[in-house]
């Protein structure tokens, strides 16, 4: 299984960072890829269980929330709009300094061939740009 995980430091309070990936309903405003949420989860709208489309227009993926641990730890999986097979993600937090330590990591086996270096470039560019658009609203909220 393919996989790619990327470290980065954001310079915002935990709290900001962990809350910006996870309100996943409006992180379409600084994304590039329209949010919205699909069916609410178990105990929390956005919580565990939770079912978010992200794409544009009616090109997209569902993924669903498949753990929480409130500001140190974000898991979900793909569920439906990807040729995958399995597809995961995971965030964790933790401080670093006056910023956030944020570690993402993708795991990714297609349900068609395709080389192993040119499938963890798409998941470093998918990271890539949720990162960058975090850093940036994170800024933008702390300043």
């Amino acid at each position: 299984m393919p996989s790619y995980t990327a470290e980065e430091i954001i310079d915002a309070p935990r709290e900001v960072v962990y809350n910006l990936f996870a309100d996943r309903e409006n992180s379409g405003d600084f994304l590039p890829v329209n949010v919205r949420l699909v069916s609410p989860g178990d105990a929390e709208r956005q919580g565990v269980g939770a079912v978010h489309f992200l794409g544009m227009g009616k090109m997209g993926v569902k993924e669903q929330i498949t753990g929480l641990i409130p500001n140190e730890r974000i898991e979900y999986r793909l569920i439906a709009g990807a040729p995958v097979k399995d597809h995961t993600g995971t965030i964790v937090f933790s401080d670093a300094g006056s910023g956030t330590r944020v570690v993402y990591t993708m795991d990714s086996t297609p349900s068609l061939p395709v080389p192993a270096g040119l499938l963890k470039l798409g998941l470093r560019g998918l990271i890539g740009s949720m990162i960058s658009g975090v850093r940036k609203e994170a800024t933008r909220r702390t300043n």
